[in-house]
């Protein structure tokens, strides 16, 4: 998997939770990215890495917060 596609399915992920006002769950993250589960989590690896987002386990998903 080349490294500049999670580059830009961070930046995906990133734009949505900016729009959504900093905070979304990971289902919500999924439809409004459009990524499938894989890619997502791949994102939001990509971002906790570069301390962008913050992220916390909640009842059966995730919710990903920027930082």
């Amino acid at each position: 998997m080349n490294v500049e596609i999670i580059g830009l399915w961070a930046g995906a992920t990133w734009n949505a939770l900016n729009d959504a006002n900093g905070t979304l769950s990971g289902k919500s993250l999924k439809k409004a990215t459009k990524l499938k589960e894989k890619e997502l989590y791949a994102a939001i690896g990509w971002l906790a890495r570069e301390g962008k987002v913050y992220v916390n386990d909640i009842e059966k998903d995730v919710e990903v917060t920027l930082i």
